[in-house]
């Protein structure tokens, strides 16, 4: 059943945001990052693009970032945004492949004063498909790009394209950040397509470690990977 009264849409997003504050409350987190700056809740000038899988969204909440998140304008969107807005996330309404361009632009500018979080296969996927819109944003404000992998040690999963995964409460959730690539300006398109590849590549193994990490595995070790990415 879609949504369509504001009101009732401000009504069920007020109680989702709250329910969401206690169960990710409940979540014992643990975060791995190589460099201290690129920690989220770090208070320093250097701004950053945090990407991650859509299927992952939860466990980003729960670290209550600092940033803007861009949600999409389908009918929907309007829900997830006003969730986010009670959680003190910051919102930007666009998309791939409706309000892109818009969207784009109003990430820049916040860009300039905040950091950005961008879910790079949603809204509708394909799954862990990093679409190139992330590439070109990274390319036009010149933040660079996080590679955010999370995994958890007991979750739900739905049946949707992207699989969302629910953690169970009292769980634990692992987030694996690597290292920052910095996208150059004024790509071309062999040079976005490399790009494209390289982060989809970063991201998908951030979150293979992650996943190994929350399920008993060792601590990703992440000094080796800095020269690589830079």
């Amino acid at each position: 059943m879609k949504l369509r009264s504001p009101w009732l849409i401000r009504l069920v997003a007020l109680l989702a945001s709250a329910l969401i504050r206690w169960w990710m409350g409940t979540i014992r987190y643990r975060l791995a990052v190589s460099e201290p700056c690129e920690h989220p809740h770090y208070d320093g000038k250097q701004r950053y693009i945090y990407a991650f899988w859509h299927e992952t969204i939860l466990v980003p909440i729960g670290l209550k970032p600092k940033g803007y998140v861009l949600i999409s304008q389908h009918a929907d969107g309007e829900l997830i945004a006003q969730i986010c807005r009670f959680l003190g996330i910051g919102v930007v309404r666009g998309s791939t492949t409706r309000g892109g361009s818009r969207g784009l632009l109003e990430l820049v500018r916040c860009s300039q004063t905040s950091h950005l979080a961008i879910t790079p296969d949603g809204p509708q996927g394909p799954r862990r498909r990093l679409q190139p819109g992330s590439i070109l944003l990274a390319s036009v404000s010149g933040l660079p790009i996080l590679p955010c992998g999370i995994g958890h040690s007991r979750e739900w999963r739905a049946r949707s394209w992207d699989r969302f995964a629910v953690p169970w409460p009292w769980s634990t959730a692992t987030c694996v950040i690597f290292p920052a690539i910095h996208v150059p300006p004024r790509l071309n398109r062999d040079e976005l397509e490399n790009y494209r590849c390289l982060i989809e590549e970063r991201l998908q193994s951030a979150s293979d470690a992650a996943e190994r990490w929350a399920r008993g595995g060792p601590r990703p070790k992440l000094g080796k990977l800095q020269k690589q990415a830079g």
